[in-house]
């Protein structure tokens, strides 16, 4: 094959091979960019909560693995059979600086529904595949990333800190979605459930679309001081346990008393089954519960099926977003990045020559995020 590109140094890569099992490390040549693919620089890399999961064997990836999903770029080559442009019709050029989505659908494949192209068939996802002979730098813990064809990015200003920037193409990217499943945000009473990244970044969309409460639950107070940082109106403590359930008059529906107010919308962003039961017991008439964060195995989560028909409730589920999402995350970090912390949410920074010593703290101290610079 043909080099369709210039000259670059050898770049190295952190391998994942399972959980308990030391990172190894590969150097080689950057590979033939292929038709339509970008190279990228990688600047910054955060570990999203998934990352987290794999290394610790709750959750399942392949291997031989290059990790890391929430990352930003700048342009090092642009294969001649690329458009020359971004998602948003921008041009391109090589020194921009990007972020882009978390998968790549094949040209020739059509998603399940137009605004479902994340489950589409064929699926490339950054950080979540195989990592075998050339098809080395497909992850964020690299010095390169190859960008292939189809995937949809967005040129960025380098003003917005890299810390913020590379957590877009995952969580705040997520959430957007997660407003977009929920409906019209604008007059109603919010109750996020965690308070990790995703749940105080939905604190701040909610606030920015017009809702009139914005609560916040998670089990550790030392999470809850973000909450007012980023729009929430009232903050609450997961209860260890939970009092006996008691009917509702007139019905032979049992609910137990809540710590806080009922509210229009629910979000989940834990993924832990007793969360989102009291996420779902928690909402008024008409209300509607979004579940985001059960994204690995775990216990059923016991629903009272006659309050979902006698309350005429709704659960709705997200795994990962679509373009539009991503173009609105963009935009919203764009206008906001300055209004709230995110940069803060980045609680300890490490080079990727300490990517054992960074999973290890990210795992033990639980911090919002880790992020590694590159």
């Amino acid at each position: 094959m043909k080099d369709r590109s210039p000259s670059f140094p050898p770049g190295k890569a952190a391998i994942f091979n399972g959980h308990g099992k030391p990172f190894e490390w590969i150097t080689r040549p950057v590979p033939f960019i292929k038709p339509g693919e970008i190279l990228v620089k990688t600047r910054y890399t955060t570990l999203c909560g998934s990352d987290i999961h794999t290394y610790c064997g709750r959750r399942m990836e392949p291997p031989h693995v290059v990790l890391g999903h929430e990352i930003v770029g700048d342009i090092l080559w642009i294969d001649p059979a690329h458009s020359g442009k971004d998602f948003r019709g921008q041009p391109i050029a090589v020194g921009d600086r990007i972020t882009w989505s978390i998968f790549s659908v094949p040209a020739d494949i059509t998603p399940p529904r137009p605004d479902m192209p994340q489950k589409s068939s064929s699926l490339f996802k950054y950080g979540h595949v195989l990592a075998d002979g050339e098809d080395l730098f497909n992850g964020g813990l690299a010095d390169y990333c190859i960008l292939r064809a189809n995937t949809a990015l967005i040129r960025i200003a380098e003003s917005i800190p890299l810390k913020v920037a590379a957590t877009i193409s995952c969580a705040h990217s997520t959430v957007m979605g997660g407003l977009r499943v929920a409906g019209d945000i604008a007059g109603k009473k919010v109750l996020v459930f965690g308070a990790g990244l995703l749940g105080l970044s939905c604190l701040a969309m909610c606030k920015e679309a017009g809702a009139v409460q914005t609560g916040i639950v998670d089990p550790d107070p030392g999470r809850l001081h973000w909450g007012e940082k980023f729009g929430a109106t009232s903050a609450f403590t997961f209860p260890e346990a939970t009092a006996p359930a008691a009917p509702i008059p007139g019905t032979t529906l049992a609910t137990a008393p809540l710590p806080w107010p009922e509210a229009d919308i629910v979000f989940d962003m834990t993924g832990n089954p007793q969360a989102m039961k009291m996420g779902v017991d928690s909402l008024a008439i008409g209300g509607c519960a979004v579940w985001i964060g059960a994204v690995y195995p775990a216990p059923p989560v016991q629903v009272d099926a006659q309050m979902i028909v006698r309350k005429l409730l709704q659960i709705r589920g997200l795994h990962n977003y679509n373009y539009q999402d991503f173009v609105n995350a963009t935009s919203f970090i764009e206008n906001n990045y300055r209004k709230y912390p995110f940069e803060s949410l980045v609680e300890k920074e490490y080079p990727l020559d300490d990517i054992e010593a960074a999973f290890t703290f990210a795992s033990n101290s639980k911090p919002v995020r880790v992020g590694i610079k590159i």
